[in-house]
């Protein structure tokens, strides 16, 4: 199974306690790639970059970690966007981008979109998000449906993870619209009840259920001493607690690596609720390390 993660990645500086600040390369699509290829899944990263030194070390990289590199578009005189995070004593972190002329923001822009569209539309599953969605303007987004529909058509799938982040849209009615159509045209949703009620209020767990049954769900709570992820697939609801963590460092990519944890042991064979039991192994590992990609070293053995 062929797997396509559309997004961006940017230029990722790490503030540490002393002041001092890490360079790396991070984006939530991107890190749910690599885990996916890390897991053992063929997946390619779609986006596009500039022709400048960052880009190439991004791409050297993502080569270096088995990532398929065919689908990404090299946009002559662009950059990628950057961000800086900064980790507050608990584990939590917070985010400040410059970004607003990234190359991946004209993915689904002519000349080379076509290209794109047609390439996609060749995948077995499509891997898109929020902050996807927010990088592309009202045509762009309404050319990734179009896409994302022709795929679906002849038998693909696509799954779609919430990843609401309120500073990339112009304003709420723009991404309650998207999120609709998304949630809409997604066969499988990840989705945090955190995310819904920032975009919805108190409608925004409804705003998920009303595809069950229609769409594979898995809705991630914090309620009680860690996160649960409820699983409803078909007519069956399954509530999956994490396992106890030794220590939480960062939480950066927690969600992305979850969603790669899941969608790899789908396609392994397991079940939605033992898949969801080693996305949380997966997720649990990476908050125990800073940044987004912990060393190979430390990926937990799944079960799979």
């Amino acid at each position: 199974m062929r797997v396509a993660c559309v997004g961006e990645c940017m230029v990722e500086l790490s503030e540490r306690p002393d002041g001092s600040l890490v360079r790396g390369f991070g984006g939530d699509t991107l890190n749910t790639a690599l885990y996916l290829a890390r897991l053992g899944v063929t997946v390619d990263y779609v986006t596009a970059l500039g022709d400048d030194p960052w880009s190439d070390a991004m791409v050297e990289a993502w080569g270096r970690e088995g990532i398929g590199l065919g689908r990404i578009r090299r946009l002559p005189g662009r950059m990628p966007g950057l961000y800086i995070i900064r980790t507050d004593e608990a584990g939590e972190r917070s985010f400040h981008y410059w970004r607003d002329s990234a190359a991946a923001r004209d993915l689904f822009a002519e000349p080379g979109a076509p290209e794109t569209r047609a390439a996609l539309e060749a995948d077995d599953l499509v891997y898109v998000s929020g902050i996807s969605l927010s990088l592309y303007g009202e045509a762009g987004r309404a050319s990734l449906a179009e896409t994302l529909a022709a795929q679906r058509a002849r038998g693909g799938l696509v799954a779609f993870d919430t990843n609401y982040r309120p500073r990339g849209w112009p304003d709420w009615e723009v991404a309650r619209t998207a999120f609709r159509a998304a949630l809409a045209q997604a066969d499988l949703i990840f989705a945090s009840v955190e995310d819904m009620d920032w975009l919805f209020g108190a409608a925004g767990e409804d705003e998920v259920l009303r595809h069950r049954g229609r769409a594979e769900i898995v809705l991630k709570t914090s309620d009680g001493p860690g996160p649960v992820a409820r699983v409803l697939h078909g007519a069956s609801e399954t509530a999956v607690p994490a396992g106890p963590v030794e220590r939480v460092v960062d939480t950066t990519a927690a969600g992305d690596s979850f969603a790669a944890g899941y969608i790899a042991a789908r396609i392994a064979g397991l079940a939605p609720e033992a898949a969801a039991a080693e996305a949380h192994r997966l997720a649990g590992a990476v908050i125990g390390h800073r940044g987004a990609v912990i060393p190979r070293e430390a990926m937990p053995a799944l079960a799979f």
